[in-house]
């Protein structure tokens, strides 16, 4: 007996899994960007061989968006041209390049988003843009490249031909028999400097050793001045200051002693005027009187009896 089959149970089932699958494939697809990321354009003049739609975006590293689509730009057929969708809030910002990065072995690639300073503004759209151009740079291998074949050009191959035929000559004609003599005769010179030293290493010993002691005597004597002159720097200090204030004090003794000068000038003109008149006739009255005395004591000298008897007159001569 054949078992009986739900076909609406099975045919549910088919649906549900039809749409499971869809959402899946939308998902891993992720072919609605709208609302979640922002569009950028950047040209690449190298070959983008190994990127394909929806290759990796990343910013230092970090996976931020997908290469939403891939063609010549019209207006320059040197030029690719690279939509890009990159995940909202990523600091695109106007110094921030675009990098084409091969993956290992596998030759895929993906684009790296570099540079981004903080300080920088944010990338907008410039007057003619559709959508904000992000400046690109030629990846490492492709700078190589370019400077291997310009090395390698038929040009640069000629050059660097004649540079080496060159030098091979110039290579030759130093080592003509006259230049060989001299290399000869210098290893000789040399030979016997050597020999020389040998022979005068220990005199080399010594001085060697005297210099090394006269370093160590230099380095103690470094080491007492460095140790002295502070405290002399600082007694001389002490002394300029000492004599500073002594000027200073000196200064105002000085504009003392000027203004007493000052004060006192009219009493010195009054004594200068008056005062040292009459001390001049005091003086000369004072002199008489000196003179005066000066006889009278000579006199009472000669007859102490004068001052009782008075003055003897004097002998009167023969004939008066």
């Amino acid at each position: 007996m054949e078992p009986k089959v739900n076909y609406l149970l099975a045919g549910s089932f088919v649906v549900v899994l039809g749409i499971v699958t869809l959402g899946l494939v939308v998902w891993l697809g992720k072919a609605d960007y709208r609302g979640v990321y922002d569009r950028y354009d950047t040209y690449m003049r190298q070959s983008v061989s190994g990127l394909s739609v929806n290759s990796a975006v990343k910013y230092r590293g970090v996976d931020v968006g997908r290469v939403k689509d891939i063609a010549l730009n019209p207006e320059n057929t040197e030029e690719v041209r690279l939509a890009l969708d990159i995940l909202q809030g990523t600091p695109i910002k106007t110094d921030t390049v675009a990098t084409l990065e091969t993956q290992g072995l596998t030759g895929l690639a993906t684009l790296n988003l570099e540079g981004g300073s903080r300080e920088a503004p944010n990338l907008g759209i410039e007057p003619g843009q559709e959508y904000p151009v992000i400046q690109s740079r030629p990846s490492l291998f492709f700078r190589l490249d370019m400077a291997l074949s310009r090395l390698l050009s038929e040009q640069s191959l000629t050059k660097l031909l004649k540079n080496l035929n060159a030098f091979s000559e110039n290579a030759m004609s130093m080592m003509s028999e006259e230049n060989r003599g001299y290399v000869e005769r210098t290893l000789a010179d040399l030979s016997i400097i050597s020999s020389t030293l040998a022979g005068q290493s220990d005199s080399i010993s010594h001085a060697i050793e005297t210099a090394s002691e006269s370093m160590e005597n230099l380095a103690m004597l470094t080491s007492t001045i460095n140790e002295e002159i502070p405290p002399l720097l600082n007694r001389i200090n002490q002394s300029a200051v000492a004599v500073k204030q002594v000027t200073e004090e000196l200064a105002r003794t000085g504009h003392s002693v000027e203004m007493v000068v000052q004060e006192s000038r009219p009493d010195i003109e009054h004594f200068t005027g008056e005062t040292l008149g009459e001390t001049g006739l005091l003086i000369t009255e004072l002199r008489e009187l000196t003179s005066t005395l000066h006889r009278v004591v000579q006199q009472v000298e000669q007859s102490p009896d004068s001052l009782v008897f008075g003055r003897t007159p004097s002998v009167r001569g023969p004939g008066e």
